[in-house]
């Protein structure tokens, strides 16, 4: 059962955008998943706002690619295609490598405490199972290197992508085995970096997101192949029943 949706995070926003708010993190937390029917009066109920409010944040979400706005049918929450994750992790791929080989040689020794300590926290959640825990760390982990590549440019563009990029965190740390892979790659990057090993820092953060990618395709794959659009189950919540067949010429902002 997926936790409900609130305004609280937002209330000094204005309506509209504390909806919109609201609804695009639970899409990046996925809990609404991919193909997900997004009903406005549904959503208003939940969310405590009218049916205005819900439409315009949904209109911004399609012209942001997080939903597809189907006509007579409504909206849902967008479905990537396999050459959509490819691009997203390929972009990652270079983002970390160059960021890993520059923290080898700009970090500080209270920095590599730090990602020594992460590591040791995300072995801990992983023996407990924890996912969310570990989806935390993971993500100060990553962030923790970027700040050490002292890059700020590097750091601007990966914020660009941290929504797809925490979505894909998310479903790839959910995949079966793919917990105890990920600290072994953690504590093979931190090694590394302490090493101030540039060159193997930057092959070790590359193989992290290309095994990353490599998990989520394949429990993608898995899914589809038992008649699923998604690594998770059924998609139930707000709005009704979760799959949808894509409308013939139906895209992002479409009315």
């Amino acid at each position: 059962m997926r936790r409900p949706l609130n305004l609280e995070a937002a209330r000094c926003q204005p309506l509209w955008e504390a909806v919109y708010l609201a609804l695009r993190s639970a899409i990046v937390r996925g809990d609404l998943p991919p193909g997900q029917r997004l009903a406005e009066q549904q959503l208003a109920e939940e969310l405590g706002a009218s049916r205005t409010p819900v439409r315009e944040a949904l209109r911004r979400l399609a012209l942001e690619g997080f939903v597809v706005l189907v006509p007579r049918r409504g909206a849902y929450v967008a479905e990537l295609s396999f050459k959509d994750m490819n691009d997203v992790f390929e972009l990652r791929t270079a983002l970390e490598g160059l960021a890993a080989a520059l923290a080898a040689e700009r970090i500080t020794e209270e920095e590599i405490t730090a990602l020594e300590q992460a590591v040791a926290d995300l072995a801990e959640a992983v023996d407990e199972g924890v996912t969310q825990r570990v989806v935390g760390i993971d993500t100060n982990f990553h962030a923790l290197i970027y700040t050490a590549s002292r890059n700020r440019r590097l750091i601007q563009i990966v914020a660009n992508l941290s929504d797809q990029i925490q979505s894909f965190r998310m479903r790839s740390l959910a995949a079966p085995g793919r917990l105890k892979d990920t600290l072994n790659e953690h504590r093979r990057l931190v090694a590394a970096i302490a090493r101030r090993d540039a060159a193997l820092a930057r092959k070790a953060a590359e193989e992290h997101i290309q095994r990353a990618e490599v998990s989520l395709l394949k429990a993608r794959q898995e899914a589809e192949a038992e008649g699923r659009s998604e690594i998770r189950g059924g998609c139930g919540g707000s709005g009704g029943s979760g799959q949808h067949e894509k409308a013939p010429g139906s895209e992002p902002g479409t009315v």
